[in-house]
Formats: structure tokens, C-alpha cells, sequence
């Protein structure tokens, strides 16, 4: 059971999470999760996504639409009440190595890695780019539940590392960091990136699933 509101009415919450892939149907949904805790205002004590949202609603909304048909591992999560009745809370994204790289070039190179980590691990993963809970319900697992359909789904392709980014500057996201530690995440190294206007640093965790 997941206790919260939205604003003043209570939400019925004898109710189940269940995660699904993306359908085209969902995009407003995840918009507006994702602009509930991707704004200008980013707050060290809550986790938030690094774009405002709300700047630019039609834009952000075809990307989404876009990553909905192109990627395999885009989920939601689904609060359901009883018959018929259902609210979307979360959604993750994530990409295969072949995806990432396709978008993000020069990543691999971009990143100083950690002298610990295995870069064998590097010859398949999926990165986790985005995980976003409705702003009222976070704290009440269903990111965790989002992550254990993904990494079924990604042991069935036998792909053993899922890596991840949390940014520590200019504003640190201190939320983001303890799911990393509750995940069971480890530091693979960091990297240095520019955008809009200012450099950003970003943690990059591992995670291991080979026994999941």
C-alpha cells in the first residue's frame, strides 16, 4: 500500500503496482511526472531530473513519445485501485549499450573510470538514464519496483551490468545518491559534461545482476 494525495483529495491506496511497458496513451502522464520533479528549481533533499519540464511541454512530450517507440526498456509504474481504475506514478528509461552510444559517442571516452571498475563489464549494459515518482509519492518503493522488472527483463538478454549517472554538481542530488547506496550501486567513475550554459559532474555507478 502506498499512502499520499493529490492536493486536497485523498487517493484509495488498497492497491497493487504494477510496471508495464510505455504505450503511446501514457505520454501525458509521463510528462507530467516528469515536470512534477524536473523544474527550475532543483532542491539537494529531493530527487529531481536535470531539464525544466515545464519550459517547454510540447517538445518534451514528443521526445518521450519518440524513446516510447524507440527503446526496449521504457516502463511505467501503475497504481491500481480496482476495475478499471489505474494512475500512472513512475516510469524509468533505459537504454541498451547499442542505444546509449547511438545518442551519447563519445560517453565511453567521456568517462574517467574508476581503477577498480572491470571494464569488461563495458562490453554489454543498459544504462538507466531516467527514473522519476510523482513528487508526492517517492519514498514508498516504487522505483524499487520499477527496477526489478527491468532487471528481469535485461537477465533474460544475459546482460550482467546496469550502470547509471547522479549528479553531484552544481547542485548535488542527494535523493538520487541514496537509492545508488539502497540499489546497492558501486562507483565506476565520473564524468564532466556542458550544459546549458554550465558544467556538470556526474557520478557514474555500476551495478552487478549476474545473480538476479
Amino acid at each position: 500500500m502506498i499512502p499520499g494525495s493529490v492536493g486536497k483529495e485523498k487517493i484509495v491506496f488498497r492497491s497493487y503496482i504494477e510496471v508495464r511497458r510505455v504505450s503511446e496513451s501514457d505520454i501525458n502522464a509521463v510528462f507530467q511526472i516528469a515536470a512534477s520533479v524536473g523544474t527550475g528549481q532543483k532542491d539537494s533533499s529531493q530527487g529531481f531530473l536535470v531539464d525544466n519540464y515545464s519550459s517547454d511541454p510540447a517538445y518534451y512530450k514528443e521526445k518521450f513519445s519518440e524513446l516510447a517507440k524507440r527503446l526496449d526498456h521504457f516502463y511505467v509504474a501503475e497504481n491500481v485501485t480496482g476495475k478499471n481504475r489505474s494512475q500512472i506514478v513512475g516510469f524509468l528509461i533505459g537504454y541498451t549499450k547499442s542505444q546509449w552510444l547511438e545518442d551519447n559517442p563519445t560517453w565511453l571516452e567521456d568517462v574517467h573510470w574508476h581503477p577498480s571498475f572491470d571494464q569488461e563489464r563495458l562490453k554489454d549494459f543498459i544504462v538507466v538514464d531516467k527514473t522519476a515518482i510523482q513528487s508526492y509519492l517517492t519514498g514508498h518503493g516504487i522505483g524499487s519496483e520499477l527496477y526489478k522488472r527491468l532487471i528481469k527483463d535485461i537477465r533474460q538478454k544475459n546482460i550482467e551490468t546496469m550502470l547509471a549517472e547522479t549528479i553531484i554538481s552544481p547542485t548535488p542530488n542527494f535523493a538520487s545518491l541514496a537509492f545508488r547506496k539502497k540499489q546497492h550501486y558501486h562507483l565506476a567513475g565520473v564524468r564532466y559534461e556542458d550544459y546549458i550554459g554550465e558544467t556538470y559532474t556526474d557520478l557514474i555507478y555500476y551495478k552487478d545482476i549476474s545473480e538476479f
